[in-house]
């Protein structure tokens, strides 16, 4: 039974409401709402309505993580600081303003901004309706890249509309990560059989690092396959199944290896773990980040003070920025970006736990897995652990679709949190039974006995 709400028929009857303390549900004081519209007391109709509308809002403001709010717009704020301070020279060379950059990432991080706040209350189970929209979408967008995209650095991975560029694979990574965590939800309840639950879905995901590989994109390809792992792993399959998936990779990984080595792939690998055996080719970029790093020290030089972007360290923006962040702000650089890393994919994790909807709980872990595998690619590159492949580093580089797409991420993450928080916040419920024994208590989340 609903809690009595006291009567309300004229204007002593709403100061009492007004003073009454008791928790009432949305519908009620919906139902308040339309019995004010019956009295012609204006005064109190409006002060009534705005408490019920401040109310409201409150609840749903509590229902937000701020961790996940604060923490990527602070990331991509202090990204750009750090884009300006390592763009100014070469937007200057190139014959811009020493803002370009800058104003151009500003832009997206406007339209990333709203795109988080749009997806923070579009309630995500929502896109398992639009799942065939979403494969469609991407498959044309990847498609059509090959067509009509525009070729930089010997890849056709870009759409251009004048001064604006769009990279499909940085949409294809969320629109994959949402197919593979519905797919995956609804065949848990025969996830163990590996024809039908397991091998299906990964045809879309086959042609969409096919699409990717023939841009060519390597990189961006294989933090796809890593996703698609961490999801597929996530989703609850047998563990002799996912030695055969991975063992299955590799064999096609090893057979296609002599079509996909060129000599500038060569150069990469050679340049990661031997850079100074070629100082002035491949090994040139990774020096110059290690000298951008030693330079850093402990506090750096200070912010602008960088000498490596002065045209030493190419892409000082974009793929090399941690490298520029190390030297003007030495290690106190170093804890922002990993600090805030570490908060997003921590409370990532954490509600991809807590969900009690599988849906939910997979798309967490992949928009976690996205940032937390960019940032490890990004970050071994910089560092020699891996090659050089442009991977940018989430939030913080220059990238205007990596940043969008990321935002938009966020925002579902939020969304996904208040789910939990709405459930955690429900009333228990307690099945007493005829015997009003305590064995047939259920817990309001998973309808698990306690006693189990």
């Amino acid at each position: 039974m609903s809690p009595h709400v006291p009567a309300c028929t004229n204007i002593h009857g709403f100061f009492r409401l007004w003073q009454d303390k008791t928790d009432y549900s949305n519908a009620h004081y919906v139902t308040l709402f339309r019995l004010m519209c019956y009295t012609n007391e204006n005064f109190c109709f409006i002060i009534y309505y705005v408490r019920l509308r401040s109310i409201m809002m409150i609840r749903k403001l509590k229902e937000f993580d701020f961790i996940l709010v604060i923490a990527p717009i602070l990331l991509a704020a202090f990204g750009m600081v750090m884009i300006y301070s390592s763009s100014m020279i070469t937007a200057i060379v190139e014959g811009q303003a020493s803002t370009y950059y800058l104003m151009k990432q500003l832009q997206w991080f406007i339209l990333g901004l709203a795109g988080m706040i749009f997806a923070s209350f579009f309630p995500y189970k929502n896109y398992q309706k639009m799942m065939k929209i979403i494969m469609l979408v991407v498959i044309v967008l990847l498609a059509g890249v090959l067509v009509f995209g525009e070729t930089r650095n010997n890849s056709t991975s870009w759409y251009a509309f004048g001064p604006v560029s769009l990279q499909p694979a940085e949409f294809a990574k969320l629109g994959l990560i949402l197919y593979l965590s519905y797919i995956y939800s609804k065949k848990q309840a025969y996830i163990g059989q590996f024809g039908k639950a397991v091998v299906p879905p990964l045809v879309f995901m086959v042609f969409v690092l096919l699409f990717i590989v023939a841009q060519p994109d390597l990189g961006t390809a294989v933090i796809i396959l890593l996703i698609a792992c961490t999801v597929i792993f996530s989703s609850g399959i047998k563990f002799r199944h996912l030695a055969f998936l991975v063992t299955v990779i590799g064999l096609v990984i090893a057979a296609a290896m002599p079509f996909m080595v060129t000599d500038v792939r060569i150069a990469r690998f050679t340049g990661a773990y031997q850079p100074f055996q070629a100082p002035d080719t491949g090994g040139y970029h990774l020096i110059q980040s290690y000298l951008a790093i030693s330079g850093g020290g402990f506090t750096g030089e200070g912010l602008g003070n960088s000498i490596q972007k002065l045209g030493y360290l190419m892409e000082a923006h974009t793929d090399f920025i941690m490298a520029v962040i190390f030297e003007e702000l030495g290690v106190f650089g170093l804890i922002i970006v990993f600090g805030l890393l570490a908060l997003i994919i921590l409370r990532g994790l954490h509600f991809a736990r807590k969900s009690n909807d599988s849906f939910g709980s997979l798309l967490a872990i992949g928009i976690t897995s996205m940032v937390a595998i960019q940032a490890f690619i990004n970050l071994g590159a910089i560092s020699g652990i891996l090659p050089i492949t442009g991977v940018p580093l989430p939030f913080v580089s220059y990238g205007g679709s990596s940043l969008l797409v990321l935002m938009f991420s966020m925002g579902i993450l939020n969304n996904i949190a208040r789910s939990v928080r709405r459930e955690e916040t429900k009333p228990m419920k307690i099945d007493i039974g005829e015997q009003h024994s305590a064995s047939g208590a259920l817990h309001n989340r998973g309808g698990k006995s306690w006693l189990n």
